[in-house]
């Protein structure tokens, strides 16, 4: 069998990536561990450019097991700019928690497995990318060995994820039993339009398994303690990158394999994307820590993104991947305030944040135009975002979208509520909070960039498009 290795060159890249930094983790002086964060930084830009070198170079693996297109590639790309983000925000932080060699491969083996689930063309390669994935983010969540919190988050992120891979996998298998295939390709053309029981309870099964992973109501119970326990850069890393991986994985088996039965599982997501949204918008209100705030807002972003899967058509495709896209600045910005913040405070209550506008402007400011986006204010990049996925809808699900907007005016509410402690209220402490240049040049890109795709969002638009366009070849 002749294989095509250029195909697989961003992951076998990202792979060495990992294995190289953590084996220098053990032959460099304790000292001179620094620079392995720059390592990973350089290396993944070089990963960026790898797959973005491989845009048009398109083709499928080991008959079908490996699929590689442009919608693919994309989310590729995001989950590396995520890493990336995440990455060169954190390196202060992680060198104040020490084994920086573990953390940075875990990064990178946690972006290996995203990698692998958004080029996953069966069953066995989803699940393998999914575990791979999940079993460097419970080494992250409880990276703080000696903090209390973190374990706890840990321990609970292992068990509930087990529990899901367990659901998921029952359902993967009764898919299988049905139509006698893995190849998500082959079971959407085994599949006729009038399912039997067992496949609509595969179906509620597969949805469950994934629902957890993106944080879904019901399944979303995990999020605030894990969210709140882990260090704060694994919470941002975990909010978008596993996000965004399992939300391409949902778009590939539900749109892929089961659009014959779309009649089905349509209405179950509209539903379950709203009860998101209401659950995680009015939950967030009362929430007085600002990690626990940030985990129901994320709880209801993922309401909003699985509006794009209910149409199961090009253009809701389009509209997921532009803002889980955009979601990656938005998120990582504001995770890397609050990281930057207790690093100097030690605290993460939304009280203590009294005068940061004072204290350090540029992450104010950056904290209030992530959160605004997150709300979809315009003309902020969340505003076309939430457009793209209402848009998909507006003619069937005219409830959805109202529903949404109604939320969107809600979490406005919550989000200045940060914004008017960190601008009315004086400061405890008016020392001024000194930036690294890594954290200043994070948060500089990710405040550019959502103002940038809110004002001129041409050009990813059309890029999502294509890569949505080849979804369906």
């Amino acid at each position: 069998m002749n294989v095509n290795l250029s195909l697989l060159a961003p992951e076998l890249f990202i792979s060495a990536l990992g294995l190289a930094v953590l084996i220098l983790g053990l032959i460099v002086p304790k000292d001179s561990r620094h620079g392995l964060g720059w390592l990973t930084v350089f290396g993944l830009l070089l990963g960026m450019g790898i797959t973005m070198a491989g845009w048009e170079n398109q083709g499928t693996l080991y008959g079908g097991l490996f699929v590689v297109d442009q919608y693919a590639v994309f989310f590729k790309l995001t989950f590396l700019v995520a890493a990336f983000l995440v990455v060169l925000g954190s390196m202060r932080y992680v060198d104040m928690m020490g084994d920086q060699s573990e953390y940075y491969s875990m990064i990178l083996f946690a972006t290996l497995g995203m990698m692998v689930l958004a080029s996953a063309g069966d069953f066995m390669t989803l699940y393998l990318g999914l575990e791979l994935m999940t079993i460097a983010f419970i080494v992250l969540v409880c990276f703080r060995r000696n903090d209390v919190k973190s374990v706890e988050a840990g321990i609970k992120y292992l068990l509930l994820a087990g529990v899901s891979s367990a659901v998921l996998l029952y359902g993967l298998s009764l898919v299988y039993g049905l139509t006698g295939t893995v190849v998500i390709g082959e079971v959407g053309r085994a599949l006729t339009a009038r399912p039997v029981p067992a496949l609509i309870l595969g179906l509620a099964m597969l949805l469950a398994g994934l629902g957890f992973k993106v944080s879904a109501v019901p399944f979303h119970m995990w999020t605030p303690d894990v969210y709140e326990g882990a260090p704060t850069p694994v919470t941002a890393f975990l909010a978008v990158g596993s996000k965004a991986a399992s939300f391409a994985v949902l778009l590939r088996v539900f749109i892929g394999a089961l659009p014959a039965v779309w009649a089905h599982w349509a209405m179950l997501v509209a539903v379950l994307a709203a009860v998101t949204i209401i659950v995680g918008n009015l939950v967030a209100i009362p929430q007085t820590n600002i990690k626990r705030l940030l985990a129901y807002s994320s709880i209801a972003q993922a309401g909003y993104i699985l509006v794009g899967l209910i149409t199961a058509t090009g253009p809701g495709i389009k509209a997921v991947m532009f803002y889980a896209f955009l979601y990656v600045f938005a998120t990582v910005g504001a995770f890397t305030v609050v990281t930057q913040y207790y690093s100097v405070t030690g605290s993460d209550e939304i009280k203590d944040y009294a005068g940061l506008s004072q204290r350090s402007p540029l992450m104010a400011a950056v904290m209030v135009i992530c959160m605004l986006s997150m709300a979809g204010i315009p003309p902020l990049a969340g505003f076309v975002g939430k457009f793209y996925l209402f848009k998909t809808i507006i003619n069937d699900y005219l409830w959805l979208a109202f529903i949404g907007l109604i939320m969107s005016m809600v979490s406005v509410y919550y989000y200045l509520k940060v914004a008017l402690v960190m601008y009315r209220d004086e400061p405890a402490d008016p020392a001024p909070i000194q930036l690294s240049a890594p954290v200043a040049l994070t948060l500089l890109i990710a405040m550019i960039v959502t103002i940038v795709l809110g004002v001129y969002p041409g050009p990813l638009s059309e890029a999502t498009n294509v890569a949505a366009q080849s979804f369906w070849r």
